[in-house]
């Protein structure tokens, strides 16, 4: 099996978007096992962009780490720092959702303002106040209250004199 390559831009862009990712997979004082294998295997599948971090102190072992998952499950290395490890290899095809259910979506987001944290429009409270004051038969003129005035707090000496 072979190591997937990327250009340096694609790497970078993919950098960027690791960035905010948490740890998908943590490998322990076992090292690298099977079901760790299996487990990034997934996570590649499912993410396609995942951190995994290494729990050993030895740097060898974490470079030959880093080789063995790239060149064993066909992933791309992205970025190593210290002990975060980031891999890419593109997701299946038959995986990703068509562009009909992502274009569904997006419209049940625009039909809903509400949705995917959109802004609901806001509604003028002029328009309110006059909607109100024609249904109670006033004038459509928005009234102009006089400020109350503040009663001066005194303290008790200068109540007393």
């Amino acid at each position: 099996m072979a190591e997937l390559i990327l250009e340096r831009s694609v790497r970078l862009e993919m950098r960027a978007q690791a960035h905010h990712l948490q740890p998908g997979v943590l490998i322990g004082e076992k090292g690298l096992t099977e079901a760790v294998m299996k487990e990034i295997d997934r996570a590649l599948s499912d993410h396609g962009l995942v951190k995994v971090h290494v729990a050993g102190d030895d740097r060898e072992e974490r470079e030959e780490i880093y080789h063995h998952i790239a060149e064993h499950l066909q992933a791309a290395r992205i970025q190593a720092i210290g002990k975060m490890l980031v891999f890419y290899r593109p997701q299946d095809e038959d995986k990703k959702p068509s562009k009909t259910e992502t274009q569904g979506a997006i419209l049940m987001a625009k039909a809903d303002p509400g949705a995917r944290g959109m802004k609901k429009p806001v509604v003028d409270s002029k328009k309110k106040a006059s909607v109100a004051r024609k249904s109670s038969g006033k004038s459509a003129k928005p009234r102009v209250t006089a400020a109350r005035k503040r009663h001066k707090r005194t303290t008790k000496k200068a109540a007393l004199s």
